[in-house]
């Protein structure tokens, strides 16, 4: 299997994405996902055809495929008009020519048939150009899209009126301001939908404007002098040196290497306050200097930076279909087809059933083809997506998929881990104490030991106690117990919890206990500092009748204290990885879980989860196993994170609902005739701006 992802030009709607989607998946393509928000397309390449036949299958489609090196393997297609706004505005004043009959006073010379004729023709060309061009290589690769609908309609009742101009039939023939108001209302609607659903990506857009800036790259010339000048972030490379100034926009990933400056990491975290950096810390790109002057050598560009990742992460939850689609994409998949015979079955009917005249009988058919809309249910969907992912990536909430959003509605069951989640992980050291060891000989065992685990403990000894380092013959991390080691002289050394002394003393409330061939030598104490929003947190969660849970693998006295003090009444103390993974599984038989951790210890239990969530500061392998990214530093916006999954679900369903029954209700009253052709074309337009309003609101309404 291959995974491709492209950029497609040229989607403008969700039709334009199920046609791509369905001939994909017709070529036998696995993990199809299409965005036509952001044009994005991926793939697991499955079979024998090459990327360039599904390339070349899609520009049929009359799209344009860019690929990862930005090169197109088709010319742009040359187009008169550059959307559908053009459209809409050329196709407008024929149109309102041709409406003038409908006005109390007549203008004689354009009652004629071949007047109207002429003046309806640029129209026709200009709306066949679009919607026929598409319809045609839709039904030519037998995926019939909405815009056969539109020719279908629009082109019945031109040259239905054209029959009647060529045979004289009377003006009870001409339909031509039929035609003409279907294509510009449309193209409209279209142009609306177009527009309102661009506002779903602003917070992404306002992400991805932050990957391109200048920066001051540092050189050094033949005689040494330092040289400063300008150049794009997207040509400096890992290891380059750079210069950044109070307000400017850190260009990349870095690491300070001189000075110190406060940033603002708004953007990436949704927290406004300054962050204190200096040496040896690193600077996210986007993030913005507010004060300070700091050089500083990049550590990661392009896809790697961590804005990247988030775009991509945000990206990729976009393309995910929550369950609740499903059902919209079958009825979607089968929607052109129905529709058709539906309008045919309209116009027998009307004709033979209930002896409607021929003309009236094929406006209702006409009517039927026209307000249909397959656009609202893929729309659904994707807009509210957008919008609810969007407003999370602005408050530092990365979710991985977008099934995390539907899983929100029924969590009622939160387990934290207490350690960098409950805690803030910085620890202060306030004894210990070797009778085998002096003070500095302990130190540099336990800095020895601690540098190589990622345990909030170890860093703070790593950071606090630096020593000449120990070279070990061996050394491997035991997670949830501590440190095993093996010196050149052959001495065992353990570093870790109670259970590695058990046995061995009776004091059980020591942060970690030193151990040489199984003798107990020494132990060190550290206290943690709450989080200061954990207790509104944990209010919050307990007034939405929400179970809080504490699993860690902390001694239970520590553990215990830290649950009273935030009102939390279920604990689980002292467990190792596999007794969480356990403990995650009993509680997920009970209700729906969702857990937040920080650390190695808690990726299985995160991963076993109905949902995992995980800090940014966590260790990676955490990060990679969660399904939710925290990115302030913080657990402040797990309500958001757990509102906005929970509301972006309840306007998905509305939008569903709105969109089936629109169609239901549309249908029936334009095959009885109460809506002229014209109107029906407005209404469906006009459908897809009604779920993207609701979409958009999801935006500004209060979900906590």
């Amino acid at each position: 299997m291959e995974k491709v992802d492209w950029k497609v030009e040229g989607m403008d709607c969700t039709n334009c994405a199920l046609t791509i989607s369905r001939y994909l998946q017709k070529e036998g393509q696995k993990e199809v996902k299409v965005n036509f928000i952001g044009g994005d397309v991926s793939v697991e390449k499955n079979g024998n055809i090459s990327n360039e036949q599904l390339m070349r299958g899609i520009e049929d489609l009359g799209y344009r495929v860019v690929n990862s090196q930005q090169t197109t393997q088709s010319a742009k297609p040359h187009s008169f008009f550059s959307g559908h706004l053009q459209r809409f505005l050329f196709c407008l004043p024929f149109t309102l020519v041709l409406m003038t009959h409908m006005l109390p006073w007549h203008i004689p010379f354009l009652m004629n048939p071949w007047v109207q004729l002429i003046i309806c023709i640029p129209v026709y060309v200009v709306g066949m150009d679009y919607f026929g061009v598409s319809a045609i290589k839709s039904l030519s690769r037998g995926i019939p899209n909405m815009n056969v609908l539109i020719a279908l309609g629009a082109t019945a009742a031109f040259l239905y009126s054209m029959i009647g101009t060529v045979g004289n039939f009377g003006a009870a023939y001409i339909f031509y301001e039929t035609t003409a108001t279907i294509i510009t209302l449309v193209f409209l609607g279209e142009w609306v939908e177009h527009r309102s659903v661009q506002t779903t990506q602003q917070e992404l857009n306002k992400l991805a404007k932050q990957q391109k800036v200048m920066a001051n790259m540092i050189a050094f010339d033949d005689e040494h002098r330092e040289q400063i000048f300008p150049v794009e972030n997207s040509m400096l490379h890992v290891g380059d040196l750079i210069l950044i100034k109070s307000g400017e926009q850190v260009p990349v990933d870095c690491k300070i290497l001189w000075g110190e400056v406060h940033v603002n990491e708004a953007l990436l975290t949704g927290e406004s306050k300054p962050v204190h950096k200096q040496k040896k810390e690193l600077l996210i790109g986007g993030s913005l200097v507010s004060e300070g002057t700091v050089k500083a050598q990049v550590t990661a560009v392009g896809k790697d930076t961590v804005l990247s990742n988030i775009l991509n992460l945000v990206k990729q939850a976009q393309n995910e279909k929550p369950p609740v689609q499903q059902l919209a994409d079958k009825i979607s998949a089968v929607f052109v087809p129905v529709v058709t015979g539906l309008a045919v079955l309209t116009f027998l009917v009307n004709y033979f059933v209930f002896h409607i005249p021929g003309t009236a009988s094929l406006m209702r058919s006409i009517a039927v083809l026209v307000i249909s809309c397959p656009c609202a249910m893929g729309l659904a969907t994707p807009a509210a997506i957008a919008v609810g992912l969007g407003r999370a990536a602005r408050n530092g909430i990365l979710f991985r998929n977008a099934k995390s959003l539907e899983l929100f509605r029924n969590i009622r069951m939160v387990v934290f881990d207490k350690t960098g989640t409950l805690t803030k992980g910085n620890f202060n050291i306030t004894g210990f104490r070797s009778w085998e060891l002096s003070d500095e000989e302990f130190k540099q065992v336990v800095f020895s030991m601690e540098k190589f685990s990622n345990h909030p403990i170890a860093k703070t000894i790593t950071d606090v106690w630096k020593q000449a380092p120990i070279h070990w013959k061996k050394i491997e991390e035991i997670k949830g117990l501590g440190m095993k080691a093996e010196d050149a002289q052959g001495n065992n050394w353990q570093l870790g919890s109670y259970k590695m002394a058990a046995g061995l003393t009776n004091e059980t409330d020591h942060t970690a206990y030193l151990l040489k061939n199984n003798k107990l030598i020494g132990w060190f104490d550290m206290e943690d500092e709450i989080r200061m929003e954990a207790r509104d947190v944990v209010n919050y969660l307990h007034a939405k009748n929400i179970r809080t849970v504490l699993l860690s693998g902390d001694e239970s006295a520590k553990t215990k204290k830290i649950a009273d003090a935030l009102g939390i009444s279920e604990v689980y103390a002292e467990k190792t990885p596999e007794e969480k993974l356990v403990i995650i599984e009993k509680l997920n038989a009970e209700a729906p879980v969702a857990m937040v951790g920080d650390g190695i210890n808690d990726a299985p239990a995160l991963a076993k989860a109905t949902i995992g969530i995980s800090m940014s500061e966590a260790t990676q392998l955490a990060v990679q196993t969660a399904q939710v990214v925290l990115m302030n530093k913080g657990i402040q916006h797990l309500p958001l994170a757990l509102g906005l999954g929970k509301y972006t679900f309840k306007t998905i369903r509305g939008n569903l609902f709105w969109a089936f029954i629109y169609n239901v209700v549309a249908i029936p009253v334009a095959a009885m005739g109460y809506l002229q052709p014209g109107f029906a074309a407005l209404a469906m337009g006009f459908s897809d701006v009604v779920l993207a309003i609701n979409s958009i609101w999801l935006r500004f309404r209060k979900v906590i």
